[in-house]
């Protein structure tokens, strides 16, 4: 991403930015690309552009046959647990059977390719925990289809279940999975740094919030930013983060998503060559779990407890004064406090919390003490007191 467009290619891209509709959106893409200088610097922008265009083009052709009578059932999937995980996969890599296996979910399972043309919902019980595990249809690597919309579950999930094939080049599916992951900016490692923007009303000025380190000044960041119009912003940056990102952030939200792989019809790779040159291929933080349907070596519990880790979740049982912990427990991210406990109850908990009383890993006693910045661990029971 380059920080020295024209002034004329920045004001064209606030047209974009200020655009209400899709058609109006288009039309200003076109003329923002029309006016980016064309050179090795701005190969990815031109890239993005193009890509934001074509989908842009499929929302008003959707629109239109909406407008004409045709109706076609929805892509959105809501949440319905604590934790939801999309499953990834190209056409027959085995992902509505092991949706099946999983959940018990109805997915339909044929031979012939793209047989899910929608997303479909299950749930993975693990120990006391759902987890909502969403198959989506297949990517189509050429492009076109359904991609974008399968971008869409992608983004708004908690993580991801890619799904390989050790009969059919593992290693080249995945690769081919995490460049189209990896082009619609959603990453599966985490990446050194990257920036979220947040426009919109109630914000006054330039507002930074730093999780990790700024590679320039924030007076660098205001300039930038006003260079593009935006003069009411917050900025979230997350570990080392340079003007470049930030500029990036502008045109695309760069998200992280925690991923496990899962590597189907082990059955057909008996000497597990395969999966062993999968293994070279996939980063370590990124776990790797064989499985074949077939054989009934599926192995839920394993899959679900990755799954609970890798998404950093916790568990807490919460209890009245004098009263049993609660059987479901409140499901947290890791480094919850107890303030998040109590907001997870109820708004008017954080309003009236005088104390809680812990038992359990992050207590020193049973039954301690503790105010509101207490972190607490999985298997936690809280007793939230309040001021009378």
């Amino acid at each position: 991403m380059v920080t020295n467009l024209p002034a004329e290619a920045k004001a064209k891209f606030v047209k974009y930015i200020e655009a209400k509709t899709p058609e109006e959106k288009l039309r200003a893409l076109q003329e923002f690309l029309s006016a980016v200088p064309k050179h090795k610097g701005t190969e990815n922008l031109i890239r993005w552009a193009r890509k934001r265009m074509a989908e842009l083009r499929e929302e008003i052709e959707e629109r239109k046959r909406k407008r004409s009578g045709g109706t076609a059932p929805s892509f959105f999937i809501e949440k319905t647990c604590p934790a939801q995980v999309v499953m990834i996969g190209l056409a027959n890599s085995g992902k509505s059977s092991l949706l099946r296996a999983l959940t018990g979910a109805r997915a339909e399972v044929a031979d012939y390719p793209y047989t899910t043309r929608f997303p479909i919902p299950g749930v993975l019980k693990y120990q006391d925990v759902d987890i909502q595990i969403v198959e989506a249809p297949a990517i189509i690597p050429e492009g076109g289809g359904w991609n974008g919309k399968v971008i869409g579950l992608a983004k708004n999930s908690d993580g991801l279940m890619i799904v390989v094939d050790l009969s059919n080049n593992p290693e080249q599916q995945f690769k081919t999975i995490e460049a189209f992951l990896r082009s619609h900016g959603i990453h599966i490692v985490k990446p050194r740094g990257y920036a979220i923007i947040e426009r919109g009303r109630g914000v006054n000025g330039i507002r930074l919030h730093i999780y990790g380190k700024l590679l320039c000044t924030p007076d660098d960041v205001r300039k930038l930013l006003e260079s593009y119009r935006i003069y009411n912003a917050v900025v979230r940056i997350y570990g080392e983060v340079d003007l470049d990102t930030i500029e990036q952030a502008l045109f695309e939200t760069i998200v992280y998503k925690p991923t496990i792989v899962i590597a189907t019809k082990r059955d057909l790779d008996p000497e597990d060559k395969n999966l062993e040159r999968l293994r070279s291929c996939i980063p370590p933080e990124i776990p790797i779990i064989p499985t074949s349907v077939k054989r009934g070596d599926v192995p839920r519990e394993l899959i679900g407890r990755t799954i609970f880790e890798k998404l950093e979740l916790i568990r807490v049982y919460t209890k009245p004064p004098l009263g049993k912990p609660s059987e479901k427990p409140l499901v947290l991210k890791r480094g919850a406090t107890v303030l998040d406990v109590a907001r997870a109850i109820h708004s008017d908990f954080c309003e009236k919390f005088a104390y809680a009383r812990i038992w359990g890993p992050s207590a020193k006693y049973p039954g301690q003490r503790v105010g509101r910045d207490h972190i607490v661990e999985d298997g936690d029971i809280v007793e939230i007191n309040l001021r009378k």
